[in-house]
């Protein structure tokens, strides 16, 4: 490894920190950056760029293109607060997920960002 892509890997890491901080903080992207001094067209930057190298190492865990589709889908329902199935959309609905034999709830006021990590994490 040469010194450039180690200056590479340490940015990386350091935005990770930054990132993994703001989303402990709960505030949204635009008040945590105005608080910590930062740009926020440098937050998504950079969010891109740990993305795009996460998506890289799970290719090459799973073996190519072909490993990053799931092996299997799991079905998705809306459901109200009775918790009967409904497609009514109401600010008491929750979305849920089966993975892996795991349900995971969430109402609709839920950041899906988070649900989807917590999807990713389940997979």
């Amino acid at each position: 490894m040469n010194t450039r892509e180690i200056a590479a890997e340490y940015r990386l890491s350091h935005w990770a920190q930054i990132m993994q901080k703001r989303i402990d903080s709960g505030l949204s992207v635009r008040a945590f950056c105005e608080n910590a001094g930062l740009h926020e067209n440098n937050y998504y930057y950079w969010q891109r760029k740990l993305r795009e190298a996460a998506c890289e190492e799970l290719e090459k865990i799973q073996g190519g293109a072909a490993g990053m589709m799931p092996s299997a889908f799991a079905e998705v329902r809306v459901a109200n607060a009775s918790g009967s199935s409904a497609l009514a959309s109401t600010n008491q609905n929750q979305v849920s997920a089966e993975v892996a034999g795991l349900r995971i709830t969430a109402g609709s006021g839920y950041p899906v960002d988070k649900f989807a990590y917590l999807l990713r994490a389940v997979m």
